[in-house]
């Protein structure tokens, strides 16, 4: 958990000559503004905390734990999970700024496509890609602003200009009027009956550091790099495409469809597709279900390739093997590592179907293998989709543990 609090009155950064203006901006913040910073559980590691408590590492010890609980370390020994903390947090500020000072209206992030979301994305993009020394792809700001979504990233030549030390205005550029902005977002959601499963493992990557290599070796071999960023790319969209398809198989056939999910939740992916009396009607799905198998398998070799020839652990060995054991479970649709890879956290999409025979279900599994991994130290995350949209005004009192952090902190 990180505290702040401001009282001085800086000169601020203006983004341009907004309705209110720059002295109302200047007088909001004459008398001084108190900002407090806390950050989700599950963006840092638990691990210590379940120990301290003498809990097993499993999803039901980690509701025992405070919300918005203390590290107990220096912010720079802090482990982090390698869930876009960084963004979340640069997100939250420069929005909640942004309303405060009436520079969107309050009603802005009530609203998907609003200016003021789009300007909060802007700003957001802008703070985290100075604080990282470098413009990256954006996706973990656009979906902290924007919720579940397929990303498109904008031309990074948008704010090159930014990066230096000598500021020019910011809102010609930051405005979302500025067709230079040209990231492209489309709804996404995951099928039905099934869910994420995340976990922390020893210790989290810098992830600028890793990025920053990646980088360097495209550059450096091009022709190399293209054609394997091309081909994952290529496999992402496939992936993204055949999860939808399930939805949409769900929506044609409900019946049908969640039959199918609890016989696979029963079975390893290998055997899916090898009962000869499977129903007709359940066929399309359980292929489709076993396409999404085979295609995150495929991005994983893809971007463990892409780790060994840049030089840096994307998925490292240490993870490979959990993850291995992992996705052979009954169960199991696919998994890999998150973001940027490295030695963060791995993910697994798993079957939930509403109700099931099977002793134990495909998640009580992987936390038994989790909970008894000997090679790694691996802890789970509750974290699972959001069907909200991104960026959000919330009340003080609907966010469990807040209001007691915030009285702490005044």
């Amino acid at each position: 958990m990180i505290l702040g609090k401001i009282h001085s009155s800086p000169a601020p950064i203006v983004l341009g000559e907004t309705n209110s203006g720059v002295q109302a901006v200047q007088n909001a913040l004459s008398g001084g503004l108190d900002i407090t910073i806390v950050g989700g559980n599950d963006f840092y590691s638990q691990r210590a905390k379940l120990e301290q408590l003498g809990l097993p590492r499993t999803i039901s010890s980690l509701s025992s734990i405070p919300p918005f609980c203390p590290t107990g370390v220096q912010l720079s020994d802090v482990h982090k999970t390698g869930l876009g903390s960084s963004a979340a947090l640069i997100t939250s500020l420069t929005s909640a700024l942004l309303v405060h000072l009436s520079a969107i209206p309050v009603s802005a992030l009530a609203e998907d496509g609003s200016e003021g979301r789009r300007l909060a994305h802007n700003l957001a993009q802008f703070v985290h890609c100075v604080a990282q020394g470098k413009v990256g792809s954006g996706f973990d700001v656009s979906a902290a602003v924007f919720g579940s979504h397929l990303y498109t990233r904008f031309d990074p030549a948008v704010i090159q200009d930014l990066m230096g030390e000598s500021l020019p205005k910011l809102l010609p550029v930051l405005s979302p009027s500025n067709a230079a902005w040209n990231y492209r977002i489309q709804n996404f959601k995951l099928p039905p009956y099934t869910r994420i499963m995340l976990a922390d493992v020893d210790a989290g990557s810098d992830t600028p550091s890793l990025v920053g290599k990646v980088l360097k070796w495209r550059k450096e071999k091009s022709a190399e790099a293209n054609a394997l960023w091309t081909h994952l790319d290529q496999l992402n969209q496939t992936l993204a495409q055949t999860l939808l398809q399930l939805s949409k198989l769900h929506d044609k056939d409900i019946k049908s469809y969640r039959s199918a999910v609890k016989y696979i939740s029963t079975l390893q992916p290998l055997q899916w597709e090898a009962n000869p009396l499977q129903p007709a009607a359940q066929e399309p799905i359980v292929a489709t279900f076993s396409k999404v198998h085979t295609l995150s398998q495929d991005i994983r070799a893809k971007m463990k390739e892409m780790g060994e020839l840049a030089g840096v652990p994307i998925e490292p060995d240490e993870q490979t093997r959990l993850l291995d054991v992992c996705v052979s479970q009954a169960g199991v649709i696919g998994g890999g590592v998150p973001g940027a890879g490295g030695y963060d956290a791995v993910w697994l999409l798993v079957c939930d179907p509403s109700s099931s025979k099977s002793d134990p279900s495909p998640l009580q599994r992987v936390e038994h293998i989790w909970n008894n991994y000997t090679n790694l130290n691996v802890s789970p995350l509750s974290s699972k989709e959001s069907l909200a949209k991104g960026i959000r005004l919330e009340s003080v009192n609907d966010i469990p543990g807040l209001a007691g952090v915030l009285a702490s902190a005044a």
